[in-house]
């Protein structure tokens, strides 16, 4: 729900900086109770902290820490289409399908465009996805989508995705 308002904020405010939020981000999470103003300014009638999540330890072979460093000096450039494909995949997460579709259709040809060493098998999939991707985001330009349309972006942003994976794991070290 916090998403959903943060996401109607941004629309009516024109406010590009507010950014959809996770509990994982969160320094508190409170649950409670109490009269109006009080809680407003944070004095519950009763209230409980919730407990942090544990960390999730994630062990993978793309060396982000290392990457990042990387991109930090200099000696390695961001991709357009990696960030696309994460506001994509943020989009379709938060349920925001129309947006999701749009943000897909550019992600995808700017992933095709910036990554012209792509296996070919890998590129034949992601160029097929141009035409289902393509129609989910006309659609989206009209209306809502339907289950098919949704589920086509979903395939695409998950192909993508991998690319991205194999991408960063043939430049990383």
């Amino acid at each position: 729900m916090l998403n959903r308002a943060l996401h109607l904020h941004r629309c009516t405010q024109a406010d590009h900086a507010a950014r959809d939020v996770s509990r994982d981000s969160a320094l508190v999470v409170r649950v409670g109770y109490g009269a109006g103003e009080a809680v407003a300014q944070g004095r519950f009638g009763e209230g409980w902290e919730l407990p942090r999540r544990a960390a999730k330890v994630r062990r993978s072979m793309e060396a982000p820490d290392e990457r990042f460093a990387s991109l930090l000096g200099g000696r390695e450039a961001p991709l357009a289409c990696e960030e696309l494909v994460l506001r994509a995949r943020a989009d379709l997460h938060a349920h925001r399908h129309r947006e999701a579709a749009l943000q897909a259709r550019i992600a995808l040809e700017s992933l095709l465009a910036e990554l012209p060493g792509i296996p070919e098998a890998r590129r034949t999939a992601l160029d097929a996805d141009r035409s289902p991707v393509g129609t989910a985001a006309n659609t989206a330009l009209r209306g809502r989508l339907d289950a098919a349309s949704r589920e086509a972006v979903a395939g695409a942003l998950g192909r993508m995705e991998a690319a991205l994976r194999a991408h960063r794991l043939g430049s990383a070290g």
